[in-house]
């Protein structure tokens, strides 16, 4: 379900100031890189199912139809701060938000990186509000949290920023239609909660989505590209991020050979190219468009050439679609990523494929918690044992002989 993108609320910051913040965030992460350090998903593929999903506990949640991007608070000069950073490793500064520590309504909270999505509520009657949903936390007061599992992650950011945030909406809800956008929590399942996922979460959400989102629970941060998440989406509606260059055709008069010049007038050859890396590019296909799509385009009044554009694949034709344009990304899709997503709707799974899977990845997940739960119970038994051994004086060479005399295995 399509649903309306925002725009990101704010101030970017020159380029010069953006480049200082952009070592500030590499700092608080310890990396050598100022590159954008969101992770991004993979392509899901059949095989996923079986060697992810029923192997590993993950969590699930809807993909919406919104902006990537990273919040970061901060400090200026002894005042609180807060930056969003798009996937161009831009920062915008946001006025009007305050995150309050637990113990103090006045003070605020430093040092934090969050991962997330801004997207548009439909409240109906022509009402629209903007959100931040958040699903991952790298860094909270300072604390790098990028090692931890997920859920470990999400809880701190839980417990230390979000509750005292949540409590001061409640305590001053006349304010709350004054911030730039709400922060609340994505709303994540466990892998095996499809059905649900599908016949009551999604149908009552107000904003647009495209997909689903399959993380790891137990995986670390990983930035760039992350085998652990996986992007499904119907085969149908996998898009792919390129390039447009548009090649006018040039005009000659047929009684001057000498008079020709690029015929602006005409509808020109569509190229879509995928990113190399540096800054090569290279043509991938075209981009089908009808005489009326083409007048649609022309009617925009904005540039076209060397746009980045969504384009899907249309089966039945075997050309490439217009979907929208994609100004929030610096680049097309790199070819390694076009080549899975292609790979992808070869291979898609279909949404009944995963609903037909959803009992064998409960039974993982439960035949896992089960197995780790004796693992617990019996290093628990066997440090109950070894405190009495201790308490009675009994020693590790005791202890190994009495096992040897039982006939038990060390």
């Amino acid at each position: 379900m399509p649903g309306s993108v925002p725009t990101i609320p704010g101030d970017k910051a020159p380029p010069q100031y953006a480049e200082g913040l952009r070592l500030e965030v590499a700092r608080l992460l310890k990396r050598h890189s100022t590159s954008f350090p969101g992770a991004q998903p993979v392509s899901f593929l059949k095989k996923h199912i079986i060697e992810n999903l029923e192997r590993e506990d993950y969590f699930v949640c809807e993909k919406s139809d919104g902006i990537r991007c990273l919040m970061y608070f901060t400090a200026v000069n002894g005042a609180e701060a807060t930056y969003i950073i798009d996937r161009k490793n831009d920062f915008y500064y946001i006025q009007g938000l305050h995150f309050p520590l637990q113990d103090d309504i006045q003070k605020f909270h430093t040092d934090c990186l969050v991962d997330g999505e801004l997207i548009i509520d439909d409240m109906g009657n022509g009402q629209e509000l903007m959100k931040f949903l958040v699903f991952d936390s790298l860094v909270i007061d300072g604390k790098l949290l990028t090692e931890r599992t997920l859920d470990k992650r999400l809880g701190y950011f839980r417990e230390l920023v979000y509750k005292p945030y949540e409590a001061l909406c409640k305590q001053f809800p006349e304010e709350v239609q004054y911030f730039p956008f709400l922060i609340e929590f994505k709303n994540m399942q466990v892998s095996y909660a499809l059905p649900q996922l599908w016949n009551e979460i999604i149908p009552n959400l107000k904003h647009g989505t495209d997909g689903l989102i399959f993380t790891s629970r137990l995986m670390p941060y990983v930035f760039g590209t992350d085998e652990k998440i996986l992007k499904w989406k119907p085969a149908e509606e996998n898009s792919i991020d390129f390039r447009l260059t548009l090649h006018f055709p040039i005009f000659t008069d047929e009684d001057d050979e000498n008079d020709s010049y690029i015929d602006y007038d005409a509808q020109p050859t569509t190229i879509l190219s995928v990113w190399c890396g540096d800054k090569t590019y290279k043509p991938y296909g075209e981009l089908y468009l009808t005489t009326e799509e083409w007048d649609e385009l022309k009617a925009l009044n904005e540039p076209l050439d060397e746009r980045i554009v969504e384009c899907v694949l249309d089966r039945e034709r075997n050309a490439w679609r217009y979907l929208r344009f994609r100004d929030d990304k610096p680049t097309p899709n790199h070819i390694s990523i076009v080549e899975k997503i292609v790979m992808s709707v070869k291979d898609g799974v279909t949404k009944q494929e995963l609903l037909d899977a959803h009992l064998r990845i409960r039974e993982s997940w439960k035949r896992r918690n089960r197995q780790e739960e004796d693992a617990r119970r019996a290093r628990e038994r066997d440090r109950e044992r070894r405190l009495t051994d201790d308490s009675l004086g009994v020693t590790p060479s005791q202890r190994v002989g009495d096992k040897r005399k039982l006939g038990v295995d060390n």
